[in-house]
């Protein structure tokens, strides 16, 4: 304990040093307000939103609530909010509510199948779904349970009674996997409801409808294969969601599509893009929605005509533009929509958009007092042409106070996903600002595989991870390594996730570009992955099949050609690798492999294991460890 105090003394040291210079640091980013909306208040004068602060030398968090008027003013901190917006879980009427319970149903342990013997820790499986995310599958399920509203501890009725299956969907569903129809007569709720080896291998959730007097569930998109999910009805009763088409696909394209009056209409059906998030307009003849484009992720909208049972695509308009993200959809208020907002530089804040001309004003500054005191990146977008002879969206932020008379180190940054947007959003760890700030420039491609560049360029990259894709890469930083502030001698290649396998690829293709690597849970061993990832959907999608499949072009190609623990003679640079004990996306072997075989080829590597962590590495400790070695070891190596 002593010597963790002493080492956090000294990172805040490091803090005061470093801040007196202007810039972010890990421990100033680790200070700043995390803000999340909430919604309109029923009356329509209010926004209500949420501030999180945290305080990494005691390992502790605050939320607290306010709310600020919809034209905006001055924010004013709140207890509770309950008597100001609608509870989504509660009906219509009010006088039913829907909870959320684990429900025991699979008898897993070994406490469950030998009562005498609970002080064993045995998990007993005869299928698959064993995992997924970082929780082991214990036997219980996510289930909704109705109750009368007030009465919480009395028991309700679990409408997925004796059902082995989640809703909210794990290990990300929420309050959008569920909603009551107007009339507060029936629920609907999304469900993947399978179980074993076919719930490892398919994306098919589907979206179901409770009847609370007959008690009868009705699977409402029956025959749609691929993710069915974000139920929200408008104010006619049009009932809008979210869908993807393949099953076993999890990038496929977004649609929005609208059941009513019998009639299935998809609304973006002929637009190249995909959508991110919804909601609908007031008086229910249209839906705004979020969607990538061009490296950002901007708000539009899409007429809906009920009678409209045509095949002429419907008209679909881009309301804002500009360098930003529009991170999250808050409400509508009048001729106004409230939404959250990010750039590379800034944090998330609330906006108001004026839905005629897309104008943007903002209503919060949670950060002001942060952002004021230090100096911001320059973020420039440049196209850059690919060896197929595209143009590519490519991202360069450059340090504070750059000075193109000097030359700086530069990062190749590789996204994950590998189907994730590449855009304006703000990090708290993979941030551009932060690394900027040590004195990198950073190189940010749309490479292939990204959203918002069209249905081809996102689907490109599916058993192609080690073609095209990594030409895409070499081309960025080809490209902006000809500027003379560039110093040629001193690039890096750091990603997580697709991003890692990325530079675990690129080290055995890169021709002596790199003078240093960082890999983060990335995934090495393409076999080995396929053998303890938990969604296998993915690997079956994406690396084409099972790599005993020898008549299955696609995973043989994969499996010989893209894989790159193939490739260990060609290593030569050094590499830290990073691992998450409990990444059960990618797991340990990765990471451990990868280093192993680094170790053993005599490179100069290293390797950070967080124990505790999953995919991401949430802990603030944790986080400013992460960013300490990050960068120490970009000290080391370039």
């Amino acid at each position: 304990m002593k010597r963790l105090s002493l080492f956090i003394l000294f990172c805040f040291g490091l803090t005061i040093s470093t801040f007196a210079q202007n810039m972010m640091t890990p421990e100033l980013l680790w200070k700043l307000k995390r803000l999340s909306p909430v919604g309109i208040s029923d009356d329509g004068k209010n926004i209500i939103y949420t501030i999180t602060e945290y305080e990494v030398e005691k390992g502790e968090k605050t939320t607290k609530k306010y709310t600020i008027p919809v034209k905006g003013g001055t924010p004013m901190e709140i207890k509770d909010y309950s008597d100001l917006i609608t509870d989504k879980s509660v009906s219509p009427d009010g006088t039913r509510k829907i909870d959320i319970e684990k429900v025991k149903i699979d008898k897993v342990l070994g406490k469950d199948l030998y009562p005498n013997l609970q002080e064993s820790n045995v998990y007993i499986f005869n299928d698959l779904y064993y995992r997924h995310w970082d929780k082991w599958n214990d036997g219980t399920f996510n289930h909704l349970i109705l109750k009368m509203n007030g009465d919480s501890e009395v028991d309700g009725i679990d409408i997925l009674k004796d059902e082995p299956y989640h809703s909210p969907q794990m290990p990300f569903g929420g309050s959008d996997d569920f909603t009551w129809n107007n009339e507060g007569t029936k629920i609907l709720y999304v469900a993947k409801k399978l179980e074993g080896k076919e719930y490892a291998t398919s994306t098919n959730t589907d979206i179901y409808e409770y009847d609370l007097q007959s008690g009868i569930t009705k699977n409402l998109t029956e025959g749609m294969l691929g993710y069915d999910t974000h139920p929200e009805f408008s104010k006619e009763g049009a009932l809008a969601f979210l869908s993807m088409a393949r099953d076993g696909y999890e990038a496929d394209k977004n649609d929005i599509v609208v059941f009513f009056n019998g009639l299935k209409t998809n609304l973006t059906q002929h637009w190249d893009g995909t959508v991110f998030s919804f909601k609908w307009d007031k008086d229910g003849r249209k839906i705004y929605f979020t969607a990538p484009i061009g490296g950002t992720v901007q708000l539009f909208s899409v007429d809906y005509v009920p009678a409209n049972n045509s095949k002429k695509p419907l008209e679909i308009k881009q309301i804002t533009d500009g360098q930003f993200d529009v991170a999250g959809l808050v409400g509508q208020v009048g001729e106004e929509f409230i939404v959250s907002r990010t750039d590379m530089n800034h944090a998330s804040e609330l906006y108001s958009v004026n839905l005629k001309n897309g104008k943007m004003s903002q209503l919060t500054d949670v950060n002001k007092n942060i952002y004021d005191q230090i100096k911001l990146s320059k973020v420039e977008k440049r196209i850059v042409k690919t060896t197929d002879n595209k143009d590519m969206v490519t991202w360069v932020i450059y340090p504070p106070d750059f000075d193109p008379n000097k030359k700086y180190p530069t990062l190749l940054y590789c996204q994950g996903g590998p189907q994730s947007a590449l855009s304006q959003f703000y990090s708290f760890r993979w941030n551009f600002q932060l690394m900027a700030a040590h004195g990198y420039i950073v190189v940010a491609p749309n490479r292939r595989g990204m959203p918002g560049h069209g249905v081809e360029w996102n689907e490109a990259i599916s058993k192609d991870w080690g073609g095209q894709v990594m030409d895409d890469y070499l081309s960025a930083i080809d490209d902006v390594a000809k500027e003379k502030y560039v110093d040629k001698e001193r690039l890096g290649a750091v990603g997580a996730s697709y991003g890692g396998y990325s530079v675990f690829y690129l080290a055995g293709i890169h021709n002596k570009r790199f003078k240093s690597f960082i890999a983060h849970d990335g995934v090495f061993n393409l076999k080995s992955m396929y053998g303890t990832t938990e969604e296998l959907w993915f690997t079956n999608w994406d690396a084409g099949g099972a790599y005993w499949e020898k008549d299955n072009k696609d995973a043989v190609k994969t499996y010989t050609e893209f894989d790159p623990s193939n490739m260990l003679d060609k290593w030569d640079t050094p590499i830290l690798i990073i691992q998450g004990g409990k990444d059960y996306r990618v797991p340990i072997g990765q990471g451990l492999e990868a280093f192993q075989a680094a170790q053993l080829h005599g490179l100069k590597s290293r390797l950070l294991y967080f124990p505790d962590e999953n995919h991401w590495v949430l802990n603030p400790q944790n986080s400013i460890i992460w960013h300490t070695e990050f960068f120490k070891w970009l000290g080391e190596t370039l």
